[in-house]
């Protein structure tokens, strides 16, 4: 049940009736006010929870929040046209910076508008413009529905004209994401009016920048997201054939990550959006083809202790495992070892866990062959040690359960090995403390040989039963 929702004015009504209907001090009466409200369960996540300023000495009754002071310093400051301006943005990005509840604040009382202008007014400015693109990151940040058809003519005019300076680009870059993300009408609005092209162009122009390639990188892949619940049908696939097939994305990827061999954080981004790429037969091979595979697993071979670098980079071994050729590929590149070692180096980590068998699961898919090396290598040993370290972690349950089927079903000889781990019990105690598990880990003990207990399902028609 969705929470109850108050406005700002509201809350601050309620703190202002305990400070003087009650003689609390600031402190005592916030902290009431939000018990209050959370014990009526009401979402507080987008209210300013602070005692509001007084805005001026001349009158103490004028009270309201930092944000909104500093936007109305703002307005007051571009409408005299003060020197001011800049540094009064500068206050209003820090203000934002605070929170969510500050930026929403914010946006409630249309500062959109007034930072966009303060953008457009800025021109070929280049510290203005800088100071306006860092206000308008910091309001656009989880706030996607800002965007309007002006914000993003200036967007898109913005990342074209200023695409040879690294720190404006940047800047650029960050705001399309913030606008892309959770909003498919956004994504689909500035992919017709080009951004993929200036998001692949800004990578390899700046490729020696890793904060614009990070950036860039970023929002390729938020490009490729169907994440907008008000959309029942986005993009996401085609937005990947575009980036690949048009923008020659893999490539490009590619590329920036043989140039940042040393930087953990960026390869990371760099293959998790590999991996939302990899959508197509042809484009995992694509990978492989460019050298992609051959660089992954030499990063996963010499950075086993990098836990998310770790993470992302089974992620991509994942994805480019869906072609059956690909498949191979990794296994004779020593894959599924790394694989199985970074398992064991990060046994506490449940992502690192569930990333690793289900990158094993596929390779095992179908390949007896894989499946040979992979139970010589200990991938079982270690999806059932996963299995024990993380029980309350349903994904990680459901991904050892389908390794552990795909490693038998084709190759009867592991079975016995198998249960002697101790398969049998781990996969019961799965059913019984995960629903989503029932389907995977029913499979796995039948293809295991163990008595499975079929339940009858009532379907709600009259004399149907089904097993």
């Amino acid at each position: 049940m969705a929470k109850r929702r108050i406005t700002q004015e509201t809350f601050d009504a309620v703190v202002k009736e305990n400070i003087e209907e009650f003689d609390m001090e600031g402190s005592e009466a916030l902290k009431e006010a939000i018990e209050q409200f959370e014990s009526q369960g009401v979402d507080l996540s987008f209210i300013v929870k602070a005692v509001p300023k007084v805005c001026s000495e001349e009158n103490s009754e004028d009270q309201t929040h930092e944000v909104l002071q500093a936007l109305e310093s703002l307005r007051n400051a571009v409408a005299s046209s003060s020197a001011s301006v800049l540094e009064d943005l500068r206050v209003f990005t820090q203000q934002c910076s605070l929170g969510f509840a500050q930026r929403y604040l914010a946006a409630q009382k249309e500062a959109y508008p007034t930072i966009l202008a303060c953008c457009r007014r800025a021109g070929e400015e280049k510290e203005a413009l800088s100071v306006a693109l860092a206000a308008l990151s910091a309001l656009t940040d989880g706030q996607p529905d800002l965007l309007d058809v002006e914000g993003q003519e200036f967007l898109i005019g913005a990342l074209t004209a200023h695409q040879t300076d690294p720190a404006l680009t940047c800047l650029c870059v960050r705001i399309v994401r913030h606008f892309s993300l959770k909003h498919e009408n956004n994504r689909q609005g500035l992919v017709k009016a080009g951004v993929l092209p200036l998001l692949t162009r800004s990578i390899t122009r700046h490729i020696e920048h890793p904060e614009v390639v990070k950036e860039a990188c970023v929002a390729l892949r938020v490009m490729t997201f169907d994440d907008d619940v008000r959309v029942p049908f986005g993009q996401a696939h085609e937005h990947a054939r575009m980036i690949v097939v048009e923008q020659n994305g893999l490539k490009v990827i590619v590329e920036a990550a043989k140039a940042h061999s040393g930087n953990a954080s960026l390869l990371s981004e760099l293959c998790a959006t590999l991996s939302r790429l990899a959508v197509r037969n042809e484009f995992c091979q694509d990978i492989v083809d460019l050298g992609g595979l051959n660089f992954m697993i030499t990063l996963l071979a010499d950075n086993l202790d990098c836990q998310e670098l770790v993470k992302q980079v089974l992620s991509a071994l994942k994805a480019i495992a869906g072609n059956d050729d690909v498949k191979d590929a990794v296994v004779n590149a020593g894959g599924g070892e790394f694989i199985i070692m970074a398992m064991n180096r990060h046994m506490s980590n449940a992502q690192v866990c569930e990333q690793g068998c289900a990158a094993l699961c596929v390779l095992a898919l179908r390949k007896p062959n894989n499946c040979k090396v992979i139970m010589e290598c200990g991938g079982a040993l270690a999806a059932l040690q996963a299995m024990k370290n993380h029980p309350a972690e349903v994904n990680v349950q459901k991904q050892s359960c389908m390794l552990l089927r795909n490693l038998v079903a084709r190759s009867r000889d592991f079975t016995q090995p198998i249960l002697e781990m101790g398969a049998e019990a781990l996969i019961s105690q799965a059913l019984t403390a995960h629903r989503d598990c029932d389907d995977v880990g029913r499979a796995a003990l039948r293809d295991l040989g163990c008595q499975v207990e079929l339940r009858e399902l009532w379907t709600g028609k009259k004399g149907s039963l089904s097993h």
